[in-house]
């Protein structure tokens, strides 16, 4: 069974994940090392770096972190 085209663009679009394992010379230790290699267009990087986000601190009050706080807890609320 082979897999369909939509499928297999979906495969290409994800990271290609790389797992080794080994141990240390002494055999005292396990390395787990994972590799994550995920291929985007440099037009994209391009348009990530070039859109220069500007920061601003504010004071929060405890009224604004309360609302925060709530406002978080409704969203995982809503995705359970």
């Amino acid at each position: 069974m082979g897999l369909t085209t939509k499928r297999e663009e979906h495969l290409k679009k994800m990271p290609i994940i790389e797992n080794k394992i080994t141990t240390s010379k002494n055999g005292r230790f396990l390395i787990h090392r994972t590799i994550i290699t995920h291929i985007m267009p440099t037009d994209y990087y391009r348009a990530v770096l070039s859109n220069a986000v500007k920061v601003t601190e504010e004071e929060l009050t405890d009224e604004d972190i309360d609302n925060i706080v709530k406002e978080g807890r409704e969203f995982l609320k809503e995705r359970e």
